[in-house]
């Protein structure tokens, strides 16, 4: 962000609270400003330990705008922890760091989205907009895209719409990203889908370098809904081509 990008004029913001997590002080500052232009309430922190205070508070936080590098920690152990603990305020990664191997990993993490530093402040501004929006839409039952339905397999049962899932007759917290690698399998079963086809359908990323951020998600769905993880007969892989999803197990041509 640029000293010329910091006179955004006021704006009709939903008025949700933004909490900003920068340890530096003019970025912070500049991002407070014109947040709070564009009709939100704004709160900073400069370290983890702040945001997780502001987190426990009684008045909530509507998302997250979270640098990568601060000085307790970094921000994609902090957006996992979130998650970890069924957190799922929207989140946006602010870092210098910009590669393709970056924004898989904070989003992997699970943020919601990943900006990459200098940035200009119009488009942060409407992702936080577009952010907020997706998060009203999930709030009042109206879904940002047509119903996806259920699935049954094995000992799986999951709603796509819902998100209730339960396997061997336990319910489980899926991730977004979770979920919409599961809802591709179930669209393609039986066919053999590349690491890089995965990345580019499910994580919106193409030409990512570092395509085996797909094997820890598949070794999660083999630990959710495997009887046994280590001899799979759903998630299965085929060497040097990728994974194939088979929804029953009477037989894996």
């Amino acid at each position: 962000m640029t000293a010329s990008e910091t006179n955004v004029a006021a704006g009709s913001g939903p008025e949700a609270t933004v909490l900003v997590v920068e340890d530096e002080a003019h970025l912070a500052a500049g991002l407070k400003l014109n947040l709070e232009l564009d009709g939100y309430r704004v709160i900073n922190a400069r370290t983890i330990r702040e945001a997780t205070a502001q987190l426990v508070q009684a008045a909530p936080i509507d998302l997250i705008v979270l640098d990568i590098m601060l000085p307790d920690g970094d921000g994609y152990g902090f957006c996992r922890q979130l998650r970890e603990a069924g957190q799922f305020v929207p989140v946006i990664m602010l870092t210098a760091r910009g590669t393709a191997e970056e924004r898989v990993k904070g989003l992997n993490a699970g943020a919601d989205d990943y900006l990459p530093k200098p940035f200009a402040l119009p488009e942060l501004l409407a992702r936080v907009r577009s952010a907020l929006r997706r998060r009203d839409w999930l709030q009042r039952g109206e879904p940002a895209e047509a119903a996806r339905g259920t699935l049954k397999f094995g000992a799986a049962h999951i709603n796509f719409d819902t998100h209730e899932v339960t396997a061997f007759d336990k319910p489980l917290r899926l991730t977004q990203l979770e979920l919409d690698l599961l809802y591709y399998f179930a669209q393609h079963p039986r066919r053999v889908l590349t690491r890089e086809a995965l990345l580019e359908r499910v994580w919106k990323l193409r030409n990512a370098p570092n395509t085996r951020s797909v094997d820890n998600f598949i070794v999660r769905l083999r630990k959710y809904f495997e009887a046994q993880p280590d001899r799979p007969v759903h998630f299965l892989s085929h060497r040097g081509a990728g994974y194939k999803f088979v929804p029953d197990d009477s037989s894996n041509p």
